[in-house]
């Protein structure tokens, strides 16, 4: 009996990953909107200070930026096109941060990480992907 509930529970540790979503990361299947229809979407408390790509490009080195908005394309591997009303960055962004989750191109997301002006252009990693 103890042998039979072992191999129940060992087929079911192996089977559980085979059911996970295979396709994590940017969906581009949705147009992401226009720049002039962008709106971030928070409906909080106002924070005392909002960042922008426009403000966060003009950051020291190694800044850490939080920002909100879209991601719009993949570029390669782990990168990606960032933008919101002021502009858009590059940003990389590991499948771990993912974490699983797809997001959709017309999808608001804040993303918070730190900036490498070192690369042309400047680029942003990310730490935490969120989604609004």
């Amino acid at each position: 009996m103890k042998k039979m509930l072992l191999a129940a529970t060992v087929a079911a540790l192996f089977t559980l990953p085979a059911l996970a979503e295979d396709t994590p990361g940017l969906n581009t299947d949705k147009a992401p909107p226009p720049p002039h229809k962008l709106d971030d979407g928070y409906r909080g408390i106002e924070d005392a200070r909002t960042m922008n790509v426009k403000q966060a490009l003009d950051m020291h080195d190694g800044g850490s930026v939080s920002l909100r908005g879209h991601l719009t394309a993949k570029k390669g591997n782990d990168m990606y096109i960032f933008r919101d009303k002021t502009g858009e960055v590059d940003v990389y962004i590991p499948m771990a941060v993912f974490d699983g989750r797809e997001i959709d191109s017309d999808q608001l997301v804040g993303i918070s990480g730190s900036l490498d002006k070192k690369q042309k252009p400047a680029q942003i990693k990310v730490h935490r992907l969120q989604k609004e």
